[in-house]
């Protein structure tokens, strides 16, 4: 299919926020792949932050990382996990990012002199980041509105996109709104009065929708379906029925059942290039529901009251129980509660144990007494990012003697900076989007434990820190038993550690959680949760 040919379906909210939008986009993508397309799905965010890198996780969940060294909303995960596929910088675009290119733009008078709008020039803008994903040749883009109809900031998207389908013409774009179907016990009812005056406020801005996915907690009705198609001026096959369900999972087989994406390739006048294929997906959900054995790991954390902070490592160990037919229940730690009192009872009857990455000094003493518990208790223990960096202070502190010693992070008159700023950070002032991201190459050491789970001595992760390992102290760590066993083959960074005489107990700079999918579970994480099952 030639770029003119590159059909767009643009995922709207109603209602209410958080309804799934990125489910319903990443299942859809699914389908249609399956079918022979080739498509990717980008995320539009209406707030004015240039990425998600600077929030707090409370009040955004995981900062996910792409592989370009995008900072981007959790959503880009669910994309590439349901997909399989890598997404890049354009697959998310903000407002903020938005202004700052027509701000820069007008300030070196690019607009000859014109007075900058929102229309036609930030609406221009949007439309440009839209688009700028079809010069990779995709049959089909979705892209994801974030917020809600009637919401202030999303105004010019939605001013965009009603724009943008009358520039593309005809059956080569269609809008899907997701909405709430909202059910009162008192009445045993399911109401479509907010799904009415949602798809009504769509229609104030210029856009009818094509299709209608409906949360439920109930199953739709034939006569509330053939309402909502009556009152929202849709045919009723394409009012879709969107269920709770027991895994995101399960997601696009039960929409396929509705033939979704049928649909949508009609409304798109695209003909079926092949029958679709989810026998690889149905299995790895078959294995999931029915594990032959289960574990339970601890994840140590300072976000943990928000477990979509930590959205990515969940999935992970999703992805890898099905792989080993393994349920893994996750025990979910704060570790600013974690004391040498109250370690082995927190700990009590657990299987393994993974340390989250994270920022600041909260909760640090609590990782600390973690790492601590594992490595005596002979625990099989995954650090990420910030966990290999406590690894190496408790290793430090309760090994090497050094009782002081700690991340500049967190101590800047420490006598033993066991892990350093690194270098090309110390200049840096602006804190967002200057962290070393994206993916980095790493050289394993034969013979390491890292070398037999990957099965290759050269692999690339990505990452997201400005701290590391601090090689002046590699020689003592290395004597003492927790050896660096990858570093990068450039700045000679050290990559990852592993303790000697230890079941697992392993340590990594970078954030593997990010590169597993449904297809592909990632190693690492299914290496602990097999040594876990004591394998």
């Amino acid at each position: 299919m030639s770029k003119k040919n590159t059909k767009y379906i643009f995922v709207t909210g109603g209602v209410t926020s958080s309804l799934g939008k990125g489910i319903v986009s990443a299942s859809l993508g699914l389908l249609l792949k399956s079918r022979g397309f080739s498509v990717t799905i980008q995320k539009l965010d209406p707030y004015i932050n240039i990425d998600p890198g600077t929030l707090n996780p409370y009040e955004h969940g995981e900062c996910y990382v792409t592989e370009d060294g995008a900072e981007t909303d959790l959503d880009l995960g669910h994309y590439e996990r349901f997909l399989d596929s890598q997404t890049s910088q354009n697959n998310n675009v903000t407002t903020g990012r938005i202004y700052q290119t027509v701000i820069e733009k007008e300030r070196k008078g690019e607009f000859l002199g014109k007075t900058v709008q929102v229309i036609p020039h930030i609406t221009n803008e949007i439309k440009r980041r839209i688009k700028i994903l079809s010069k990779q040749n995709f049959d089909i883009i979705i892209t994801e509105i974030g917020g809600t109809v009637g919401d202030i900031e999303s105004l010019p998207y939605i001013e965009s996109v009603r724009q943008l389908r009358w520039e593309l013409g005809e059956s080569n774009s269609m809008v899907i709104h997701l909405t709430l179907l909202p059910y009162l016990a008192a009445s045993g009812e399911l109401k479509t009065k907010p799904s009415q005056h949602s798809v009504r406020q769509l229609m104030e801005n210029g856009i009818q929708a094509d299709v209608l996915v409906c949360r439920s907690e109930h199953k739709i009705p034939k006569d509330v379906k053939s309402k909502l198609a009556l009152f929202c001026n849709v045919p009723a096959d394409n009012v879709i029925e969107c269920m709770d369900a027991d895994t995101i999972y399960q997601v696009p087989l039960d929409l396929q059942k509705q033939k979704f994406d049928e649909v949508v390739l009609k409304e798109l006048d695209l003909a079926t290039r092949k029958e679709s294929d989810l026998r690889e997906w149905k299995s790895f959900l078959k294995k999931y529901k029915n594990p032959k054995r289960k574990v339970e790991i601890a994840l140590v954390g300072k976000y943990v009251s928000l477990q979509d902070s930590y959205k990515s490592i969940a999935e992970a160990f999703i992805h890898a129980g099905a792989d080993l037919e393994t349920e893994v229940k996750i025990r979910w730690v704060y570790s600013g509660e974690l004391t040498d009192e109250n370690v082995a009872e927190t700990f009590s009857g657990i299987d393994g144990m993974l340390i989250a990455p994270g920022f600041g000094d909260r909760g640090i003493e609590g990782k600390i007494t973690a790492a601590k518990y594992a490595r005596e208790k002979r625990i099989p223990l995954l650090g990420i990012c910030l966990g290999m960096q406590v690894m190496t202070i408790e290793f430090a502190r309760n090994v090497l003697g050094l009782s002081q010693a700690n991340s500049v992070e967190f101590d800047l008159e420490t006598p033993d900076p066991v892990i350093s700023l690194m270098a090309d950070q110390k200049n840096v002032v602006d804190k967002g989007g200057t962290m070393r991201l994206g993916a980095w190459k790493c050289a394993l050491k034969q013979g390491s434990k890292l070398y037999e789970i990957y099965g290759s001595r050269s692999i690339s992760e990505r990452h997201r820190h400005r701290y590391e390992f601090n090689s002046e102290y590699r020689s003592d760590f290395e004597k003492a038993g927790l050896i660096p066993t990858g570093q990068n083959p450039e700045t000679v960074l050290v990559e990852t550690l592993e303790l000697k005489d230890h079941p697992f107990y392993i340590g990594v700079q970078y954030h593997p959680e990010y590169k597993s999918t449904v297809a592909t579970p990632h190693p690492l994480f299914k290496a602990l949760v097999e040594a876990a099952s004591g394998k």
